[in-house]
């Protein structure tokens, strides 16, 4: 992370439990700019707790620390106050996925990039949209004068997916294949792509679907790799996802 003058800190996660949507515990640390853990940095325990209220959600972090002079440790740094400005982004970060509804993508780092969209139906209705072979046929079509003759979803983690598109005169055709690496239905999963029939960079395509009023906030971060890839492919396949997924949201609002 990149503080307000400059400056750069890392950190890093090992995830320890995760009760989706309720509350999630990692191990918490700190890591060099090359994601190494810093050995003589503290490690903490946090629990991350989700509870409705009348007016959103209310988040509660709680800290456990192996010392009371680890915890002094680590307030005196100023991460307490670090922690409390994220937290208080929270709200305008989704209020802005919100405002536009449309498809919005955002470049995290040269391997990464964003793509977000508010879908006008449930959570467990996008993720069928996501996983019902016949509903895919009808919105992941992109650009008129396509259609998709195959499509193979991956059922459980392991499995292998396949998704094929075809012009209408039937002069072109490609598709992408991957692997289920990651579930946990209906909010998140995680898959491997990559284009059939090429030595093209595989990505990494992790997809959320949250529930907001007024519909469902879907964001995918796709990691390129090698870092040079995502110059050269984002701009053309996020403007396949704006027009598919603006299919996709169509869809929702006609059932």
């Amino acid at each position: 992370m990149t503080g307000p003058e400059g400056d750069q800190h890392g950190g890093y996660w090992v995830w320890e439990s995760v009760d989706a949507p309720r509350q999630f515990v990692v191990t918490d640390g700190f890591a060099d700019l090359e994601g190494n853990p810093v050995e003589a940095m503290p490690v903490m325990r946090a629990e991350f707790a989700f509870d409705e209220t009348p007016t959103g959600s209310r988040l509660t972090v709680t800290s456990t620390f192996a010392s009371a002079e680890q915890l002094e440790q680590v307030v005196a740094m100023g991460v307490e106050e670090g922690l409390q400005e994220s937290m208080s982004q929270i709200d305008a970060v989704l209020a802005s996925f919100a405002a536009g509804a449309g498809t919005e993508k955002q470049i995290l780092s040269d391997t990464q990039v964003r793509i977000t969209r508010v879908i006008h139906g449930s959570v467990a209705q996008v993720w069928r949209a996501h996983h019902d072979p016949d509903l895919m046929k009808r919105w992941l079509l992109g650009p008129d004068g396509w259609t998709m003759p195959v499509c193979v979803v991956a059922e459980k983690v392991g499995d292998t997916y396949i998704q094929e598109w075809e012009s209408d005169d039937g002069s072109q055709r490609f598709g992408f294949t991957g692997t289920l690496i990651e579930s946990a239905s209906p909010h998140r999963e995680v898959t491997t792509e990559q284009m059939i029939g090429t030595d093209g960079p595989q990505t990494r395509n992790e997809l959320t679907l949250t529930p907001i009023q007024g519909g469902t906030l879907l964001s995918l971060v796709v990691t390129y790799c090698p870092a040079g890839a995502i110059l050269r492919v984002a701009r053309g396949f996020c403007e396949y996802v704006r027009v598919a997924h603006a299919q996709e949201s169509e869809k929702m609002r006609e059932t």
